[in-house]
């Protein structure tokens, strides 16, 4: 990580200085604010650590809860979902904790003797066939704990304000602050007391039971499935061979999805309470959790569940449902959205393919930047309206796969005919419960994809899969992607040509481009983080060689930023040439990343003009 450009730092350098409205945050919530965060869950407290990043914006983020949550239902944490975490700055520490998923079993009727079960397939998990992130367990509470810690160590200085309900908003059609929001305190010094707070805008991440969602009269739609499970996180001794690796198995009992959690000893059991009957008017969800265990030990036959304790328990209803509108937009109607719903406010699902907090991070991390750019002056109002347009089809896509998910795990094994069909079903679809099969189509921030050939490896409107490369000034391997962080800047790698003489005619041309949109008194990179990576092996280079673009000076103290320039490898320390590994033209090419790490435009060195009418489009010049 790179630091001291601001002077010596002697402390954490994960602490950043704090700035604007983080020099004097005050204790109770103001009058007014820019940005009011409804929820304090997954999508809430990374939309939290995001608009940290944005200290000239009054952020705020209320709970209901007193305090932090110590007992998070969900735990699945997809790769996806760790790339994220290494933007914020946490991804080694909560990998160090949590539980690496490295196998899955598949367990069904042992043929000979269909009443016991036995290990019919041993899978190993898909994540590094797919990236070089883990997939994790770990308690849903650590996420948020993590997610809170560096939104206070953000320059905005975020903290939630706990023990304030939500109540109700309306939406006014003038107005600096034209959202009024009516809160109540239910804790401290203020319990009972009601109040009215304005903001320009809110962000509803306050669950299933939203009523941010109902305050603006979007409704959820879809049904619930006629089956039931009962889940619980427990401490047990057992005979069951692979209790410390994740497993799917099927018996004549019923199912079970069993998922080790972190520490070495809980483990989370999704157990098959069967379907539920037309007028069973929920009462399934009152099973009592003797019931479940006394199911669990039926499905394990011959093996057995000593259960010691139990963390947590529920007993839920499969339901698939997407929110009719992700924001308070009306679809008859023309204006900025004001109000916007993220996670299980907008998308409910069942919990067995590991999606619900994954998903939810990236719908605050995709609404986060766009609120901060705006707010900024940075982009256009027009910026927000993409929010929604992107998110509802991922949503959508995810419930779709889920349905399909869930049927299959709940099959009976009579209604199997292939044993290994859910391995194969499990192996083949990986991309999208990993998190990589998110693509944005066409938009103000995602460019024509008539370039794409020049880099095949990087799909227009995936996200920005990273490859190793070596930094010249020091010769370091490093992941390129690896180096992006959540601070709000666009990405732009310039992959040079063979000779490296196309890629100074772009910098150079290319340089006035990136400063119509950055503010005269921030850093040359305040807006746009500029890398080169040039095709030659970098005992080849020399970094004071590569043109001024790539040597920005950074700080009050102007100092160089050594940390622009790479090459292409292999070298000692890696086989990798990412040219290769990624299908980069040998005439060079331009990848322009969002700052939530999609790819937003693909260009060749010779086409600055399409990079600035790209910019145009989704940013704003200077005043």
């Amino acid at each position: 990580m790179q630091f001291h450009h601001h002077g010596y730092v002697s402390g954490n350098p994960r602490v950043q200085d704090a700035a604007g409205t983080g020099l004097d945050r005050p204790a109770e919530l103001p009058e007014t604010v820019d940005v009011l965060i409804v929820g304090s869950g997954p999508a809430g407290m990374l939309l939290a650590a995001q608009m940290s990043q944005y200290p000239g914006v009054t952020t705020r983020i209320i709970e209901k809860r007193e305090g932090r949550l110590v007992l998070g239902q969900a735990d699945g944490i997809q790769p996806r979902s760790v790339e994220t975490f290494q933007a914020f700055g946490f991804a080694e520490r909560i990998v160090a904790e949590a539980y690496n998923i490295g196998w899955m079993n598949f367990w069904g009727p042992d043929p000979e003797n269909p009443q016991r079960i036995v290990r019919t397939t041993r899978t190993a998990d898909y994540a590094y066939d797919i990236c070089e992130f883990p997939h994790l367990i770990v308690n849903q509470a650590r996420v948020l704990d993590y997610f809170a810690e560096a939104a206070a160590d953000g320059p905005a200085r975020i903290t939630p304000d706990y023990g304030v309900e939500f109540l109700g908003l309306t939406v006014h059609d003038d107005g600096e602050f034209p959202v009024e929001v009516r809160v109540r305190y239910v804790a401290g010094e203020h319990a009972g007391a009601e109040r009215v707070i304005r903001a320009k805008y809110v962000a509803g991440c306050d669950g299933a039971r939203s009523g941010v969602r109902q305050a603006i009269g979007r409704t959820h739609v879809g049904a619930s499935a006629a089956h039931a499970w009962g889940v619980m996180d427990v401490l047990v001794n057992t005979d069951f061979p692979d209790w410390r690796t994740k497993c799917a198995i099927n018996s004549q009992a019923g199912n079970i999805l069993h998922i080790p959690r972190e520490g070495g000893y809980l483990s989370r059991v999704y157990v098959d309470l069967g379907e539920v009957a037309e007028d069973d008017d929920h009462r399934v969800r009152q099973t009592p959790v003797e019931d479940v265990i006394r199911k669990a030990n039926d499905i394990l036959h011959p093996y057995s569940l000593d259960v010691k304790e139990i963390a947590w328990h529920s007993v839920y209803e499969v339901g698939h449902r997407v929110t009719d509108g992700f924001d308070d937009v009306p679809d008859d109607a023309d204006r900025t959205p004001r109000v916007f719903l993220t996670g299980d406010a907008c998308h409910t699902h069942s919990a067995k393919a590991g999606q619900g907090m994954n998903v939810s991070m990236q719908d605050g991390f995709n609404l986060g930047w766009k609120l901060g750019s705006v707010l900024t002056g940075r982009a256009p109002e027009a910026l927000l309206a993409t929010y929604g347009a992107e998110r509802r089809p991922v949503a959508q896509q995810l419930i779709d796969f889920d349905r399909e998910w869930s049927t299959l795990m709940a099959r009976k094994p009579e209604e199997i005919s292939d044993p290994s069909e859910l391995a194969t079903y499990y192996l083949a679809t990986a991309e999208f419960p990993s998190g990589f099969m998110t693509q944005y189509t066409s938009s103000m921030i995602t460019g024509s994809d008539r370039h794409q050939a020049l880099a095949a490896g990087y799909p227009l409107g995936k996200r920005f899969k990273s490859a190793e490369v070596v930094r010249v000034g020091d010769g370091n391997v490093i992941h390129l992607g690896h180096h992006a962080k959540a601070d709000g800047r666009w990405r732009v790698y310039a992959f040079g040509d063979r000779t490296g003489a196309a890629l100074a005619a772009w910098a150079s041309e290319a340089e006035p481009v990136f400063a119509r949109f950055t503010p005269t008194d921030a850093d040359a990179d305040a807006v746009f983080d500029v890398k080169a990576v040039y095709q030659q092996p970098f005992e080849e280079l020399e970094v004071t060689a590569a043109p001024t673009l790539f040597q920005p000076k950074s700080g009050p103290l102007g100092l160089t930023d050594w940390e622009k320039v790479y090459a292409a490898g292999p070298s000692k320390w890696t086989e990798t040439d990412i040219f290769a590994a990624r299908e980069l033209s040998r005439d060079g090419v331009v990848i322009v990343v969002r700052p939530d790490q999609y790819v937003a435009a693909i260009l060749p060195l010779d086409a600055v003009d399409e990079l600035a009418e790209f910019f145009d489009g989704a940013l704003l010049p200077v005043r």
